[in-house]
């Protein structure tokens, strides 16, 4: 009985489509999931085909045969020309797909015009119903359809088997295979006259072929099968964001690396949080200077054995979609191996290390009075903020102090240290100002102080330099901020970014508290010295407008402190 017959090919169909989805990989050919969707309801159709009992019944399985009967060469076409890397021209893509539709959609006349079929008829041939019918001119377009398809893929298939090489030959003798044994099979039983159809077969046969291509095929992608093998085997962790820093994905060594990126979600932007400084400090480099882009990362697995911490590479890049660049791509690579082996060389020589220690302490202090000596020149320029880096350094001494103590805010001992070290070189920017505009005696034009406030970009710029092939990322994050960021205003009206909020670093909120209250409560050349009081209510007052208002309660706390200290000047 035929139905057998058709129930044991599409049984053999799912299963292959089953191990098709078993063995599927993202980098699979598209074209791939279409035949292996298509190709279990084409062979459903010649079964319901064979079951059915009347005309109407025969005519609907024969609609839904033809539908697979159409597209499927047309895939698999496409597949060869993809798989053969062979370009097909758009127009002919379009025209290819756009007879497929009008030929299918004529199959649905059938029984009301004559474009597919001019006739058809049931009669009964031993003992089950079998339609006859007259072909229309629509279906020797399908016919001529078929063969034009069939002499197309032949023709891609000698082209890359001739002049490209890159082809495996193999892939291209298989791809041999769906493409003739479909066209036989269909034009097969039409020559020997039995009511058996072979396409079925012919496409069961096509499936086992293309699983067999799909495997070979992915192993020959060389650029995704070593991406996977390198993710693998050494623990590659990435992360990319486009180019307003906004997140868009991540995979799983990176979230061990950066456990927020678990709960961060897509689109969300990558700021100054704590947790997320580090990663932005990455970025924001590599945006200023693409050659500065390879960083150290060290993974601390909090179980108090330095030994067992790990050390990755961290490689900032451009992410492209299409050959177009589309934002930034960072990768993690594991170089433990090697550092641990560094450190055990550094372990045989401890007396060497103990002196190249003592010289780097001399050489940081020595860069550390460098600096200052840097930032006191520029000051010495300057003759309106005579003392203003002593004194606003003490005043960021004495706020985050009063932070510490306070602990509403989860500040690393190592950030504190940081930020009232790079405090002294909030206005190193202005080394770039011209003496005509920073000695003035008296208040900027509104021309003189957009260019004054060109310092702070020019400062973060300096200290970016200065700092280039310093150790120390912390504090080169840090110092970079405060110079950068301090005149950036908490409602986001201030310079030169206009950041607003949680954007601006927080060490740029607390700097900014103290240069304010040091330009209020001192003489410049166009005014007096406010009284306590008075630069009081301006501070507090630009709580949540000018300043972080988190900071109120550490300010209103060290304000005796600062009192205090700027009483003991005069």
């Amino acid at each position: 009985m035929l139905w057998i017959y058709y129930s044991i090919v599409l049984i053999i169909s799912v299963v292959c489509t089953g191990t098709y989805i078993f063995m599927w990989h993202r980098h699979f050919n598209a074209n791939f999931t279409l035949i292996f969707t298509m190709v279990p309801v084409a062979c459903l159709s010649y079964l319901l085909t064979s079951l059915s009992t009347s005309l109407k019944e025969i005519l609907l399985s024969l609609k839904f045969t033809y539908l697979c009967g159409i597209f499927l060469q047309l895939i698999v076409v496409y597949s060869i020309f993809d798989l053969c890397g062979i370009n097909m021209n758009k127009w002919l893509r379009v025209l290819l797909y756009g007879v497929s539709v009008l030929t299918f959609a004529t199959v649905f006349t059938v029984g009301k015009t004559g474009l597919f079929y001019k006739s058809t008829s049931l009669r009964m041939q031993d003992g089950r119903p079998t339609v006859t019918s007259e072909y229309g001119p629509m279906h020797t377009v399908f016919d001529i359809m078929m063969v034009l398809l069939l002499i197309l893929g032949l023709c891609a298939l000698a082209y890359a088997w001739i002049r490209n090489k890159q082809i495996s030959k193999s892939v291209t003798i298989l791809l041999v295979i769906p493409d003739a044994v479909c066209m036989t099979a269909f034009f097969l039983r039409r020559l020997i006259g039995t009511d058996i159809e072979f396409v079925p077969v012919a496409y069961v046969v096509s499936q086992i072929t293309f699983l067999v291509i799909a495997y070979k095929v992915n192993l020959y992608n060389v650029s995704d099968t070593a991406i996977d093998s390198m993710i693998q085997e050494q623990g590659l962790g990435y992360l990319s964001c486009d180019f307003k820093y906004r997140y868009l994905g991540s995979n799983d060594t990176a979230k061990l690396l950066i456990p927020e990126l678990a709960t961060k979600s897509v689109d969300e932007i990558i700021g100054y949080k704590p947790s997320e400084r580090r990663l932005r400090h990455f970025l924001d480099s590599y945006y200023k200077d693409p050659q500065n882009n390879s960083f150290l990362l060290t993974f601390d697995l909090n179980d108090d054995d330095p030994d067992n911490d790990r050390y990755y590479n961290v490689k900032v890049g451009d992410l492209y979609s299409d050959n177009r660049r589309a934002g930034y791509f960072i990768t993690f690579t594991d170089d433990t191996p090697n550092r641990k082996y560094m450190n055990l060389i550094d372990s045989y020589n401890e007396d060497l290390k103990n002196e190249v220690e003592e010289k780097t302490q001399h050489i940081v202090e020595m860069h550390d009075n460098l600096i200052m000596s840097l930032a006191t020149m520029v000051e010495s320029r300057d003759n309106s903020t005579g003392g203003h880096i002593k004194r606003t350094s003490k005043g960021v001494e004495i706020l985050v102090s009063e932070l510490i103590r306070e602990g509403s805010l989860p500040l690393l001992e190592e950030f504190c240290h940081d930020v009232i070290k790079a405090a002294p070189m909030h206005d190193l920017g202005k080394i770039a100002v011209d003496d005509e505009i920073l000695r003035k005696p008296g208040r900027f034009t509104p021309e003189e102080f957009e260019k004054m406030k060109q310092h702070a970009a020019e400062g973060a710029r300096v200290i970016h330099e200065i700092l280039l092939n310093t150790d120390d990322e912390s504090f080169k994050v840090v110092a970079e901020n405060v110079a950068h960021y301090h005149h950036e205003r908490w409602d986001g009206s201030g310079y030169p970014c206009g950041l607003k909020g949680e954007q601006i670093p927080l060490e740029a909120r607390i700097m900014a508290v103290a240069d304010v209250y040091d330009a209020l409560v001192s003489k410049r050349v166009y005014k007096e010295a406010f009284d306590f009081a008075k630069a009081d209510s301006i501070i507090t007052e630009g709580m949540g407008t000018q300043f972080d208002p988190s900071l109120r309660s550490a300010y209103e706390k060290a304000r005796p402190r600062l009192e205090a200290y700027y009483s003991s000047l005069v």
